[in-house]
């Protein structure tokens, strides 16, 4: 294997015809990794003078493994970051991972960096195969847990789904639905398609991320997230990985949930609620049981939570995956 470092922007675009390819051939097709994501949030954030993305090709000059790194303090770390970024990994061919890894392994240990690798999902070989690399190699490595993804596993149908809640969170599902079905107000919900405009959709998704959650709002109001948010959500729609779905009540905007639609799986991005006006209706649950149920009726597998314990994802039967962080020292 042949790797080279590159430490100028202007890789992302050298890479831009082969990067999605090899993510396909990867242990870690996932949406976090994709040339629009990782491109994105580099143009968006870029936490340091330059990147330092590995390339490595066998000898026919195949690409078959790409390390997106930046380099702080000595440190490297995956391009992505940790505030907007839930699984994070290397870009490595799964039928050439070892001696990828080994050619990744002795080009950090050449330079003498450390590596401080977040949101690794569990099963990466990054945390087994890599890491014995790095031992191999004589570094002193650490795995250890970071945070939870909740998720489902997916049934083939949807009462099949119930029967993974306890007994009083199957009841509240099917009486909030009961309740949206035959309430007076006037209660229904739609995903955007191209019949919709997305910057219109988008800046009434973002009212209402603000208004459900302080946090939400105090994240709205940093430029370089806002930026990041709306570009990325334009290539997501552009690429069909855009789920936007809102949930109006009476024709007023109530609940909304942006969901990513990646290799067979949803993942639930982020969300926005009209609390004060529409609480007893309970729309953001409604909306989830509906995604939830489009989701079963299409035939993914997965509903990804992504990062986070907020109680209601497990109220809605997710159950923890964990991620993880792999430390060095130099």
């Amino acid at each position: 294997m042949n790797i080279e470092a590159h430490r100028t922007i202007d890789i992302f675009q050298t890479l831009k015809p082969e990067w999605n390819d090899l993510l396909r051939r990867s242990y870690a097709d996932d949406i976090f990794l994709t040339w629009e994501w990782q491109s994105t949030w580099w143009d968006a954030y870029a936490p340091a003078d330059a990147p330092t993305v590995l390339v490595c090709r066998d000898d026919s000059g195949q690409l078959m493994g790409i390390a997106p790194l930046f380099d702080v303090d000595g440190v490297y770390r995956i391009i992505g970051g940790e505030d907007v970024t839930d699984y994070l990994d290397l870009i490595v061919d799964a039928t050439k991972s070892g001696a990828v890894l080994q050619a990744i392994v002795q080009y950090i240990g050449e330079q003498k960096m450390a590596l401080d690798l977040l949101n690794i999902p569990a099963g990466s070989p990054t945390l087994t195969d890599f890491a014995d690399c790095l031992r191999s190699n004589g570094a002193a490595v650490q795995v250890s847990e970071h945070e939870v993804c909740p998720l489902i596993e997916l049934p083939d149908k949807w009462d099949g789904y119930l029967t993974l809640l306890d007994k009083k969170q199957r009841h509240e599902v099917r009486r909030k639905l009961r309740r949206a079905i035959g309430g007076e107000e006037d209660i229904t919900w739609y995903t955007l398609d191209e019949t919709h405009d997305l910057e219109d959709a988008l800046a009434r998704f973002m009212v209402l991320m603000a208004a459900s959650d302080p946090e939400k709002a105090d994240f709205l109001k940093d430029e370089q997230h806002v930026t990041f948010f709306k570009r990325f959500v334009r290539l997501a729609m552009a690429n069909g990985w855009l789920q936007l779905n809102f949930l109006t009540v009476d024709g007023d905007d109530a609940a909304a949930y942006l969901n990513f639609d990646y290799n067979g799986r949803i993942l639930v991005y982020n969300s926005g609620l009209a609390l004060d006006d529409y609480s007893h209706l309970s729309p953001g649950i409604v909306l989830l049981a509906h995604n939830i149920k489009y989701a079963i009726e299409n035939g993914y597998k997965v509903f990804d939570f992504l990062r986070g314990d907020e109680v209601y994802k497990y109220h809605m039967g997710g159950k923890d995956t964990v991620i993880y962080r792999l430390t060095t020292d130099s």
